[in-house]
């Protein structure tokens, strides 16, 4: 692509050298950078993309987009204020805008993202739609699943997945949307048709600072949406939740809302459950539905209004809608319950929130035979003010074991003693090696008992330190039940 036509809307200063007259390629990798190739710096985490231009330049790189000086011999040097948003720009139009010609639907919240967003893929699948899904699960296009690093991929990375999705044929593709992902940039120049908003609870203060600061970093998503009211765009709201009226604020597109508690356009009641699913009535404006899933718990009733609502708002007959909801499977690691030959029933899940623990166990409580067994644990190096509120939360069980989520370099005790004060009750244990908790777990339990593993959901690994080991809560489950129950 001629360089002066991709930099065209990118507003910056020629450092040093002559613009190439083509890119041929664009990268953040400079081990992945090949002759007219450019090659963009970003500094992350642990690794700043500066350092490497250098080398990017020995690979075959013309071209170096950087947010501050760096010296290279044989590539022009661009120097703009965020190197990040600029990617996105510059790879939604080397890819020729390939959200232009998909229906894009995002979600956002707290909690619910990945249930949401897993919902209405297999649902539109189900309704005969290729359609591509991608966050914290990975990236699955047209059902092939691929692993992805980050709840909201980078800026690159997402403009080459909905270019694959684009060529694979895919009408719709919906996507996680993080506050981090929103905040950093990583969706500039991703141009979305439906955003969705399921809730905002305590997490990620140690990145946000504040919950105000954490609202506004969500409701980017429905600026995002733009000022066009030519371009069919709508907003998807929980009306539960009192930071929606914020949202409302925050675009000039048509707005949708679905709820529980409070009054709206989709909302649910007569909420009835047991272990094979969920039923409830349904009233919206097409009038009065008896609605049945496979899913389980109140907050999979909210999670399921979302996706019904989003999908009526992109125009789908309703009876359609409400027959695809009936026939998918829960997310993969939301309240999914393992297959186990023994007499205790066991559910893994992601919940990591304080509000996703209480709901976790509101989900099972209808239908208790005898003991809930609760494990909790929580990651290293992240929010520790959420940590007590947790196991107060996780104390509604009748036992609870505290552990770790991925460690990384904090210490087994120090996750523990936070987690601790919360404790509500003297019937738990703290296990820091997880393998060993959801070991304990199951080895505590008695037939008839609900036996709970949150935090992990359908993760396959922990990281300890910067290594990932591989971890599966289920297989461990299965294996440990098998052990004591045959």
């Amino acid at each position: 692509m001629n360089s002066r036509e991709l930099l065209e809307n990118i507003p910056y200063k020629l450092l040093s050298g002559e613009l190439p007259e083509k890119i041929e390629h664009i990268t953040m990798d400079s081990r992945d950078a090949v002759p007219g190739s450019l090659f963009v710096c970003i500094e992350g985490y642990t690794v700043d993309g500066h350092d490497f231009a250098e080398q990017a330049t020995k690979c075959g790189a013309t071209l170096i987009l950087s947010e501050k000086p760096v010296e290279v011999e044989g590539s022009a040097v661009l120097i703009v204020e965020d190197t990040v948003r600029a990617l996105g720009q510059l790879a939604s139009k080397f890819y020729k805008y390939p959200s232009k010609d998909i229906q894009m639907i995002g979600v956002t919240g707290t909690n619910g993202k990945t249930s949401v967003a897993g919902m209405l893929h297999s649902m539109l699948m189900k309704l005969g739609e290729k359609s591509a899904l991608t966050g914290t699960i990975g990236f699955n296009l047209n059902g092939e699943m691929h692993p992805s690093a980050n709840t909201t991929s980078d800026a690159l990375t997402t403009q080459k997945m909905i270019a694959k999705a684009k060529e694979a044929g895919c009408s719709h593709m919906t996507m996680e949307v993080s506050s981090h992902g929103l905040v950093l940039g990583r969706l500039a120049g991703v141009e979305f048709n439906t955003a969705i908003f399921t809730n905002l609870t305590h997490d990620h203060l140690d990145f946000h600072g504040t919950m105000e600061e954490y609202g506004h970093a969500k409701g980017l998503l429905f600026a995002q949406l733009g000022q066009d009211l030519s371009e069919r765009k709508r907003a998807v709201l929980n009306a539960d939740d009192p930071w929606s009226e914020q949202f409302k604020k925050m675009t000039s597109h048509p707005i949708f809302t679905y709820g529980v508690e409070k009054q709206a356009q989709f909302r649910a009641d007569e909420i009835s459950m047991d272990q094979s699913g969920t039923s409830f009535r349904l009233t919206c404006p097409e009038g009065e539905f008896q609605v049945s899933m496979k899913l389980l718990g109140h907050f999979n009733v909210s999670n399921a209004l979302a996706a019904i609502t989003a999908l009526y708002a992109e125009g789908f007959r309703l009876d359609n809608i409400l027959e695809a909801l009936a026939a998918i499977d829960p997310v993969e690691g939301r309240m999914q319950k393992v297959s186990i030959d023994a007499p205790v029933t066991v559910y893994v899940d992601y919940a990591h929130t304080p509000d996703a623990i209480e709901k976790a166990l509101a989900a099972v409580s209808g239908f208790k035979k005898n003991k809930i067994i609760f494990l909790v644990g929580t990651g290293g190096n992240r929010d520790k003010t959420k940590r007590p509120d947790m196991a107060k939360k996780a104390s509604v069980a009748d036992y609870v074991v505290l552990t770790t989520d991925d460690p990384r370099d904090e210490a087994y005790d120090s996750i523990l003693k936070d987690l601790e004060i919360g404790m509500a009750h003297p019937n738990y244990a703290c296990i820091g090696d997880r393998e060993e908790a959801v070991k304990h777990a199951i080895q505590q339990s008695e037939p008839g008992d609900i036996i709970i593993l949150a935090g992990k959901g359908h993760e396959d690994y922990q990281i300890i330190g910067t290594t990932k080991f591989p971890h599966s809560d289920k297989e461990i489950a299965k294996q440990e039940a098998l052990t004591k129950y045959s």
